[in-house]
């Protein structure tokens, strides 16, 4: 059977009505920025994840840079990132006008290594940036920790990440600053680009207000040199429909990566792990495997979509050869890369479709 590695058609199908109801609505109102539908996605996203504020952003890796924009980094400082991870990430800080200072991850969870930290400050660190990478919630407490004693920011990446927990929080709710990205193909997605920055200070939220509306509080007073980057109301709008079904989403997400588990357990396939106080929301269902692309090339002919992430460590990628990083720098990183392999998972996907994938896999993965 043909299986697709995410179905958004059948994904939208039940929100066509109410898109379509809420999209003559503000067609008829023409709030198209900064209206009513965007003030309470924020307010009902800030509840959600337990936060006293959330604002709402061109897209992920905007919400990225204006968190660094808000908190005052300054151009040469330098921020601890993991060595895997979408560039975005990364990004992110370079944008800001920072350095990403990069870190090996733990290979079980594929998030940043909190043993690795320490050793990677310098008198120029400001922030540690940890990604929930795959929607599994990295390590915080002891990350936290090192924070604490060292006076540095700690900004979430949980743009994988919407409804996952971390020792009964929700991700993005409890560093400094939480980022998101509402990309079509994220658990919480949006009908394009969108992204939000989630904080309990209310010093960050009123700056990031200014920061992505040209440096505004009031209309043509332009406290400093601010963006364009502000989430479109019409995208609110869609968000606020989606938001109610999101746990729902997730847990059938969840039952899915449990019947993988299941099917491929006692396989070669090495399969991800979540750490006992962390709640994922399984944005990707990623294992490893010693013979990653026969796997795949096995899938694909059988008409299964996969997808690698990501098969270059940030540091080894050309954009930023400037820091003179070499082969066996990061080495689980590297691991990760070459073995590393995402098989279907979204809230509708069937058993079926999971079973016959698994088929795959056991059967192609043989020697």
């Amino acid at each position: 059977m043909k299986i697709p590695f995410l179905d958004l058609a059948a994904h939208h199908k039940p929100f066509a009505a109410a898109f379509r109801r809420k999209f003559d609505e503000l067609l008829r109102n023409s709030e198209f920025v900064l209206g009513r539908e965007l003030e309470a996605f924020e307010k009902e996203f800030a509840a959600y994840l337990g936060v006293r504020h959330a604002v709402g952003v061109s897209n992920g890796t905007d919400a990225l840079r204006l968190a660094f924009e808000a908190v005052d980094l300054r151009p040469g400082e330098e921020v601890i990132v993991p060595a895997y991870t979408f560039a975005a990430t990364a990004f992110g800080v370079t944008f800001a006008g920072g350095v990403p200072r990069f870190v090996d991850v733990r290979e079980d969870t594929y998030n940043l290594d909190p043993a690795k930290i320490e050793a990677a400050i310098t008198p120029r660190t400001r922030a540690i940036l940890p990604v929930h990478l795959a929607g599994q919630p990295a390590d915080l407490d002891p990350i936290l920790e090192i924070a604490r004693r060292r006076n540095l920011r700690v900004i979430e990446d949980a743009a994988q990440a919407h409804g996952a927990t971390y020792q009964g929080r929700r991700a993005g709710a409890i560093g400094d600053l939480g980022c998101f990205s509402f990309y079509p193909t994220k658990n919480l997605s949006a009908l394009g680009d969108g992204g939000v920055v989630t904080t309990n200070s209310d010093a960050f939220a009123g700056r990031l207000r200014m920061l992505r509306n040209l440096g505004q509080k009031k209309r043509y007073v332009h406290e400093f040199p601010g963006h364009n980057n502000r989430l479109d109301n019409l995208q609110a709008a869609f968000l606020r429909i989606k938001l109610r079904k999101l746990d729902a989403n997730n847990r059938r997400r969840a039952r899915a990566a449990a019947l993988y588990a299941k099917e491929l357990a006692g396989t070669e396939a090495v399969l991800p792990r979540a750490l006992p106080e962390c709640g994922p929301v399984w944005h990707l269902y990623s294992i490893l495997h010693p013979r990653r692309d026969a796997v795949r090339e096995a899938l694909q002919a059988a008409g299964i979509a996969c997808g690698v992430y990501y098969d270059r460590p940030l540091p080894s990628q050309e954009c930023y050869r400037s820091l003179g990083h070499r082969p066996g720098d990061f080495p689980v990183a590297e691991r990760l890369s070459a073995r590393t392999l995402s098989l279907p998972i979204f809230p509708e996907i069937t058993p079926a479709q999971v079973r016959a994938v698994a088929k795959i896999v056991r059967e192609s993965g043989l020697p």
